[in-house]
């Protein structure tokens, strides 16, 4: 295949992960292109200026170049990391001392961690520069407004110009900033704008509120899809088991066990695809209730449980619909 769209949406990650992604597409594909139509940041961003063309609506948004750390228990911006430590230090230097909150945290510090965060920041800068030169600028040939050649040279300096606005914190003060396609261009990236062909944009802004909508009322959170296939990854709720049906005996009912989160008591329910009593009096023979018609379960404790995640989560798997 030589073309690749791909829809993103993430507010962020590994920069290594994202590294592996953008290689693992770009050797498979001639092109590879980012359809921006929500928030796709800190690594987000980085995977999408590895596009060979950023295509983006007037809802979607990159953010500053970053990297996320894990340090002791927590995910942390490298960037607002090395921006706290720098400003103890040079509070130490003036003052000669740190007040002892801040001397606690500082003293839990390793030489070895400001290394991490350091080599971190370099790291998605670095790929920035890298892919842009590469892959967004591989085909530019003349400037636009004297329509000179231009150079590799050329290429690595806008990059690094580029590469250099999006990692400076100090502009966009948050890590969280939605950068958005006026911003990108003001700093010499250019973008094609989805909503300037009516039926792109109708197909992208199909395909955000579809997986929207996914991710709001299942317990799916990762979806691969292709015009053939779909694989949806699930998260299962702590104490629900869910059998779907896999012997003929039983092949238009599903059971699910609820724990009460509260009490640990365990709720028996069954659902059932087709219209049938015998089905309602064998499930109800081995202790099973009806699956609520409003998908909530309230236990004798009075705390309830809204199943809906996981009846959309079932009727997906199973390609059918509950009936009563």
């Amino acid at each position: 295949m030589k073309n690749l769209d791909v829809y993103l949406e993430t507010p962020g990650g590994s920069g290594e992960t994202a590294e592996e992604i953008v290689r693992f597409l770009h050797d498979r594909f001639e092109s590879v292109n980012f359809v921006i139509s929500g928030e796709a940041k800190s690594a987000g961003t980085i995977m999408t200026l590895a596009g060979n063309e950023i295509l983006m609506t007037v809802t979607g948004s990159l953010g500053p170049i970053d990297a996320q750390m894990s340090i002791g228990r927590s995910i942390v911006s490298a960037y607002d990391y090395m921006e706290w430590v720098d400003k103890r230090r040079k509070e130490a230097q003036k003052q000669g001392r740190l007040n002892p909150f801040d001397a606690t945290m500082v003293a839990q510090i390793t030489p070895g961690e400001l290394l991490g965060v350091n080599n971190s920041l370099k790291f998605a800068e670095d790929l920035v520069v890298e892919w842009l030169t590469k892959y967004k600028f591989g085909k530019w040939a003349f400037t636009e407004t004297r329509n000179k050649p231009v150079t590799q040279s050329m290429k690595k300096k806008r990059a690094v110009e580029i590469a250099e606005e999006l990692t400076n914190h100090s502009k966009w003060r948050s890590h969280g900033r939605s950068i958005k396609i006026s911003d990108l261009e003001d700093i010499g990236l250019k973008i094609q704008k989805i909503d300037a062909d009516e039926k792109l944009a109708d197909i992208v802004y199909r395909i955000q509120v579809v997986c929207q909508m996914i991710f709001e009322s299942t317990s799916s959170f990762k979806i691969f899809a292709t015009e053939e296939n779909k694989i949806f990854r699930q998260a299962v709720p702590a104490g629900t088991l869910r059998r779907l049906p896999s012997t003929p005996q039983t092949p238009d009912v599903v059971q699910i066990e609820q724990k009460c989160p509260k009490r640990g008591q365990v709720h028996k329910l069954f659902g059932k695809f087709k219209i049938d009593t015998k089905i309602d009096e064998e499930m109800k023979k081995q202790g099973f209730a009806p699956f609520p018609k409003d998908a909530k379960l309230q236990f004798p404790c009075g705390y309830e449980i809204d199943l809906a995640g996981i009846k959309s989560q079932i009727e997906l798997q199973s390609n059918q619909k509950f009936v009563e």
